[in-house]
């Protein structure tokens, strides 16, 4: 991550390391005694920290009364080693005669996810640059290590992009459904399969103008862009439905089918263009939010190229679909 040059101040959370003191246990020694880890564990319970004999109750509180040894005799190893320990012959023994004590250098907080060890390495992106872009240029690159790890260590990419990729699967997961509950509405709406089905290959038109803008003004293609999207497909059906009814009443009311598609496409041309500039002005304030930036920037660049590409494109494929020709 250090290597990266979009990468800025890179740390991990296991922070610096302090002192800590360890009994090393002649196991041998202590079992020849009648001594276990167990006695010698409280020993040093009570001798440091001490245990719990009983409570002291002071209006409301209860504080314990803990036993321990007095300061001067806990303040230094030597005081911790010339402590007696009871065996089970009933004598007592010195610390010493079984264990040493050390100082070693172990982390103060130990941090895990789903109950493993976890090391989080983070770090801040430079300006201009989107954070999801650094973070999977930089997954790529620790493939080659992964393939290095011994069994039972993972590296895993977490964060904003983790977190967009869980919601980006749940909504790929229930797409199917999406689309087929929006294809029933337009059949049960227009009352035509083809018809239903022209309105309805209108709906990716957007992706053009949404990619288009997301890369002009720099937003990540994430979770929210995909929100802002499937809101866009909605809002570019709803504008193709309205032209394909405008058509229909026409030509019920006596007008020939090539006129018709003519002056439907004039006639509802403002109406869509108003609705579409009114949706596109409303996400002008959503532009520079962190969060809702790229679904702002998705919806209005979808708007502006499907609403001039259903403009131009829904009244030729309707005249293609159903073979119009013009009157001559």
């Amino acid at each position: 991550m250090r290597a990266d040059e979009a990468m800025r101040g890179v740390n991990d959370n296991w922070s610096e390391q302090v002192k800590s003191l360890h009994l090393a246990i002649d196991q041998q020694r202590a079992r020849a005694l009648g001594v276990t880890s167990e006695h010698v564990a409280t020993a040093s319970q009570t001798i440091l920290s001490g245990l719990p004999i009983g409570q002291y109750r002071e209006n409301n509180d209860q504080i314990p009364i803990m036993l321990r040894q007095p300061q001067q005799e806990r303040d230094t190893m030597t005081a911790l080693t010339n402590t007696y320990l009871p065996t089970e012959n009933g004598q007592s023994i010195p610390l010493a005669q079984i264990a040493r004590p050390q100082l070693l250098w172990e982390y103060g907080v130990v941090w895990r996810q789903n109950r493993q060890f976890a090391i989080t390495v983070q770090g801040d992106v430079a300006d201009g640059i989107q954070a999801a872009t650094v973070a999977l240029r930089i997954d790529a690159k620790l493939n080659e290590l992964r393939a290095k790890l011994d069994a039972g260590y993972h590296i895993d990419i977490a964060g904003t992009v983790a977190e967009s990729q869980k919601g980006t699967s749940s909504i790929s997961a229930n797409v199917p459904l999406m689309l087929f509950i929006i294809f029933t509405l337009l059949m049960l709406q227009l009352r035509s399969f083809p018809r239903a089905l022209l309105v309805f290959l209108t709906g990716p038109l957007g992706v053009i103008g949404a990619a288009l803008m997301l890369l002009i003004v720099g937003k990540p293609m994430g979770f929210v862009a995909m929100l802002g999207i499937i809101a866009l497909n909605g809002m570019i059906i709803r504008n193709s439905v309205i032209l394909i009814d405008q058509i229909e009443q026409d030509i019920a009311s006596g007008t020939d089918r090539w006129t018709a598609i003519i002056e439907a496409a004039v006639r509802r041309c403002r109406p869509i263009i108003l609705t579409a500039a009114a949706a596109v002005l409303a996400m002008i304030p959503l532009i520079d939010s962190t969060f809702w930036g790229p679904m702002a920037v998705a919806i209005m660049g979808g708007l502006i190229v499907a609403t001039a590409l259903t403009l131009l494109s829904l009244p030729a494929m309707y005249a293609l679909f159903f073979r119009v020709k013009k009157v001559v």
